[in-house]
Formats: structure tokens, sequence, C-alpha cells
């Protein structure tokens, strides 16, 4: 009997040309035109049912805080309301196909970080809600942030919208690219400089060398010398950085949580990979601090740890609170068994380069994340780009999706699904626009409660 071909991991042969010919007949399934559907649930909460829902496991006494934030325009609110949007595209039209989904891919959520060589890249960079789920969800998220964002900066509605509609159709376009690519090339196109050219995001490269010239001062030395002081031990005879409190944004802890966090901290250890596990345990924690972090974030329970390491070097990690995904009760998703662990898996999963740090922890009961804190981190705002720059930045957002997506599912099956046809972009453009206006009718009304 002569030799066949057979996969790796005992699963069924599929071809690719044969997983082309199966999204074909998925979009004979669900036609595009099925995806510019209604963007209200009829069983929806209202926006401040929904805002009292999720401010269950968060401080009470940063709640007014998370408002005021969400109170600050339509595109703060819709920042902050994930699930909101969760409830609306539940049962909606899918074509079928399963991402692990960065789960809150608006706008906002791709910045730029550094490899472990020190390279700077931009991708998603925000995983607090991945969950695998239909590549839709995130693709409509995004449509609709753009739109929001644009608003934001003052670009008249054709501009709002082509960003929008090119968002998708760079989508589009990188994922039939990537799907012609060896597979290997594909896995390892990392998201840096020259992607811009490659999603025709050309007006953005002065922006992205600001923002990676930003990141790159962007260092635990630099936190450390803006936040931190010199302190002596006169037990025993030595100094070291303490944090300086800056309320609200920046308290002491007692010495009961910095304890905690400290064990906390140990068992984190060992959810790093090997190779990365003496790295940590070379340096010394020398002080825990609490800071409040983020729009969706705003209540959870969040540190900062400052490590010292060789001589005069720091090292600040961030310790944050994991909760429930806001899609999972949307998606029919049981319970994560560590809420840290499952945002860790998805952006292992999904991002080109992770934190080399990134890793989870459980302290007093409470599952956290652990990861490097604003190291060579930066951002470009979606809401501060003209007419121009933000058409740029949807292709470019656009293109980082479609590479994060085709980490878990193949993209000649997507590929297959888009064939050769545009309209998925018109389609989806003007259901980002409905959107936009249903969440800045959303923030009026959470105004008035």
């Amino acid at each position: 009997m002569g030799w066949v071909e057979r996969p790796l991991a005992g699963t069924e042969s599929v071809t690719p040309a044969e997983l082309y010919e199966q999204g074909k007949r998925l979009r004979e399934k669900t036609p595009v035109t099925l995806h510019d559907h209604a963007v209200a649930a009829a069983d929806r909460p209202t926006p401040e049912q929904y805002f009292a829902a999720t401010n269950a496991g968060r401080l009470p006494e940063l709640v007014q805080l998370r408002r005021e934030r969400m109170l600050a325009s339509p595109f703060t609110f819709f920042r902050g309301a994930a699930g909101l949007m969760g409830a609306d595209l539940a049962g909606t039209p899918s074509s079928g196909v399963t991402a692990q989904l960065c789960g809150d891919a608006h706008a906002a959520n791709f910045g730029l970080y550094g490899t472990p060589e020190g390279k700077i890249v931009m991708d998603i960079n925000d995983f607090d809600e991945t969950v695998p789920g239909p590549w839709e969800w995130d693709l409509k998220r995004l449509a609709a942030s753009l739109v929001l964002a644009g608003r934001e900066g003052g670009i008249g509605e054709s501009g709002c919208r082509e960003a929008a509609e090119d968002a998708v159709k760079s989508y589009r376009r990188t994922i039939r690219a990537l799907a012609e690519l060896p597979f290997l090339r594909s896995w390892n196109a990392l998201p840096d400089s020259s992607v811009l050219s490659k999603a025709r995001a050309d007006e953005l490269i002065d922006d992205f060398a600001d923002a990676a010239g930003k990141a790159r001062k962007n260092t635990s030395a630099k936190v450390a010398a803006k936040w931190t002081e010199r302190v002596d031990d006169h037990e025993t005879g030595l100094s070291r950085h303490r944090f300086v409190e800056d309320p609200p944004v920046l308290t002491h802890v007692s010495e009961e949580t910095a304890e905690a966090v400290a064990t906390g901290l140990t068992s984190y250890v060992d959810t790093l990979r090997e190779s990365r596990r003496t790295l940590i345990t070379r340096y010394r924690l020398a002080d825990v601090a609490f800071r409040v972090v983020g729009m969706g974030s705003v209540g959870l329970r969040s540190y900062v740890a400052l490590l010292h390491g060789n001589d005069d070097e720091d090292l600040v990690l961030q310790v944050k609170q994991a909760q429930p995904a806001a899609l999972a009760p949307y998606l029919g998703l049981p319970p994560a068994a560590h809420e840290g662990r499952r945002i860790v898996d998805g952006a292992r999963l999904v991002q080109a380069e992770t934190d080399i740090l990134l890793g989870w922890t459980t302290i007093g009961g409470v599952p956290f994340i652990v990861r490097q804190f604003r190291n060579l981190k930066g951002d470009l705002n979606p809401a501060e780009l003209d007419k121009n720059h933000l058409d740029d930045y949807g292709r470019l957002a656009g293109a980082l999706l479609a590479r994060a997506h085709t980490r878990s599912l193949h993209p000649k099956l997507l590929s297959g699904y888009f064939a050769e046809d545009s309209e998925l972009d018109e389609v989806l453009g003007a259901y980002a626009v409905r959107y936009a206006d249903r969440t800045e009718a959303d923030h009026a009304a959470f105004a008035r409660s």
C-alpha cells in the first residue's frame, strides 16, 4: 500500500482547497447581507441595568468614578459596555466560523508594545474579554467604534462610515492574503511598521513613528523614577524604593494586602513558561500599591508591584483582577476554571508576541493576571485623528484583527466565505453607523438615569 498523507494531530484530513470550498458553502447558508441586522436585542438590559449588573465584584468606592468615565462621551460609554453589545449580538446571523475573540475589539484596544528583542509592534493589547466566538462580533465592534471615535473627533459622517467600511475591507484583504502564504510565514508575520504599507495606511507612518518613540521611553525605570522615592530601612541599613501616593489613582495598601499580593506573586511564577521562571525569581519585591486603571476595568482590584533587579534595575508589574468575560453568557459558554488563565491563554494564542512575564495567580480567592506595567507600551488615539488618518487607522486595525483571528481559525475557510465579493464592507458600514446611533442613545439614557 502506498503512502497516504495524514494530519499530525489525528484530526480529520481536510486540504486547504477543501476548506476554501467549505467557506463558499457557508456563504450560501449565511449571505453577507444578513449581517446588516437589527442593532438592539428586544430583551437587552437598559444602560443603567447593565451598569448596575456589571458593578458586581468591583470596589464600591470606585463605582462613581467608573460612571464618570463612561459618561465622558458616547465613545467612552461604548468602551465600558462590551457586554451590552454582546447582548445585542446574541442570536444574530453568523457564518459559523469560530475565532478566539479579543472580545472587546474597539479601536482604542490596539496599541504598541515591545517584543523581547525591543522591537516595537502594534497589535490588539487588551484581552480581558477574550473568548471563542463568531469572528463577526469582533469586526462589528471594531467598525462601530470607528464611527464613534470619528464623531468624537469631529469627523463628518461620510468619513466615519468610510473608516468603518475600510476596516472591513482591510480585514477581508488580509484574510485572503494570509490564506495564500506558507503556514509558517503567515503565523510568524509580525505587525511592525511594515504593516502600514501592507494595510495601505501610509498616512499613519509619522503617527506610528511618534508613538513608537514614546513607547521606547515607557519603561519600568521611567515609572520608578516618577512614582517612587528612596527610603532607608534603619533596621537593615539598606535602602529601597517605595511608591509615592497620588490619590485617588495611586495609594498605599495595608501590610496584610501587600503580603497577600506577595504570596500571589510567588504562585504566579509557576504559570510562566519554563524559560522565564528563573528570570523572574532573580528579582526582589520592594513595594506594592493600589492603582486605578482603565475604562472597562475601573473598580477592579489592581496593584502595581515594584521589584528590584540587578544593581539599580527596577521592574514594575501590574497585578489586575480578572472578571468573567462579558460575552460568555451570550455565547452560552461555561464559567472559566480560572479567569486569569482564560485571559493569558487567549493572549498567548492571539498576539504575535506576548509579554514574556504574562501569567496569572489567585489572591484571596480572587483570580488575577500579572504582566509588565507600561513596559515599551504606547498607543494611537483614534478619537484624535483627522479624517485621512482615521481611514488609515481603520485599515490598519482591520488588518491587525484579521492577523489575530487567523491564529485560531484557518484563513482558507474564511477566505472562501469572502470569495471575491466586497458587499460585506457596505453591509457592516451601514450596521456600524446604526449601532453608533444606538450607543449615542444609550449614552444619553445613561446620563439621565
